[in-house]
């Protein structure tokens, strides 16, 4: 039985929007806020940058500004880095039913959204989630690792093979994607294949969790010196 690679580590959680939406005199308070939120999750203080994000939607449900559900989704990710999963699912819930999100925006919250179902340990709402990202940021090569890896831990093998082609198709030199690729092959008793991902994941990020993992599953082809 070939033994499948895992993170040494947790992944680092995805950085909520890099930029401040430009304040009006309608929302400046609300954009205020937000700011404030990117500044704090610069510094990776989650919880305080999640707090700033809701305040800031608070504030945009109050001036109808249009942007309130753009905070939410904000503040679920924040939500989700400082590893409060019930708090980030309520904060992208609200996000969601808003029906304002559209496009990728629309699916990177359904992706939160699925992260956060995935650490509560809710596998099946966490699978129709990710469908739904995957309709709406189809490019996203995360939306289809992530798809395969829950795939992979709900043996779904047909579906963990499909999803992780797609994955690799668009993000062949990502260490993380290589290492599940690896983790795929092995699942399917293909040790060739197991071995040229999780070598690939070693190669390209030697250092990073997923190179450490990978080096660490590619021990066990080892052979014992006599």
């Amino acid at each position: 039985m070939i033994l499948l690679a895992f993170l040494l580590q947790a992944a680092a959680p995805a950085p909520a929007a890099a930029r401040c939406t430009v304040p009006t005199s309608a929302d400046a308070r609300a954009a205020q806020r937000q700011c404030a939120g990117l500044a704090l999750a610069k510094d990776a203080k989650w919880p305080a940058a999640a707090a700033e994000f809701e305040a800031a939607a608070r504030t945009s449900e109050t001036a109808r500004d249009g942007q309130a559900a753009i905070y939410w989704s904000q503040a679920g990710n924040a939500w989700l880095a400082a590893g409060q999963p019930t708090k980030a699912r309520t904060a992208l819930d609200t996000a969601l039913v808003a029906g304002t999100l559209a496009g990728l925006p629309l699916g990177e919250a359904w992706l939160d959204h699925a992260r956060a179902n995935v650490a509560a340990g809710e596998m099946e709402g966490a699978r129709s989630d990710l469908d739904q990202a995957l309709l709406n940021a189809a490019d996203d090569p995360l939306a289809w690792l992530l798809s395969a890896t829950l795939a992979r831990r709900m043996n779904d093998a047909p579906r963990a093979r499909k999803d992780i082609a797609e994955a690799l198709r668009r993000s062949p030199d990502d260490a993380s994607v290589q290492l599940e690729a690896g983790n795929i092959a092995a699942l399917s008793g293909d040790e060739p294949g197991a071995r040229d991902h999780w070598g690939q994941a070693a190669r390209i990020a030697p250092d990073t969790p997923a190179g450490l993992s990978a080096k660490a599953a590619l021990r066990q082809f080892d052979t014992p010196s006599k």
